[in-house]
């Protein structure tokens, strides 16, 4: 059990060491760029998605005008 213990740690270790070394983006100004970009534009999303989840863009009921709907 022990061994499986220490082998495991010895794995995740290595996976995260191996991770910080090896940079994300490419080296190359311009493709590096390209990347970014395709990056920011997925994540410029996230503020709709979260009011669509939460309701934020849905209209407020309470505001000051109000319509009374039937014949006055």
């Amino acid at each position: 059990m022990k061994m499986r213990s220490r082998l495991m740690a010895g794995m995740l270790l290595a996976c995260t060491a191996m991770g910080c070394a090896m940079p994300i983006w490419s080296p190359n100004p311009d493709v590096r760029a390209r990347q970014l970009i395709y990056q920011s534009e997925s994540l410029r999303h996230i503020p709709e998605i979260w009011e669509r989840i939460w309701m934020l863009d849905q209209p407020d009921h309470a505001t000051p005008y109000r319509v009374h709907g039937g014949v006055i």
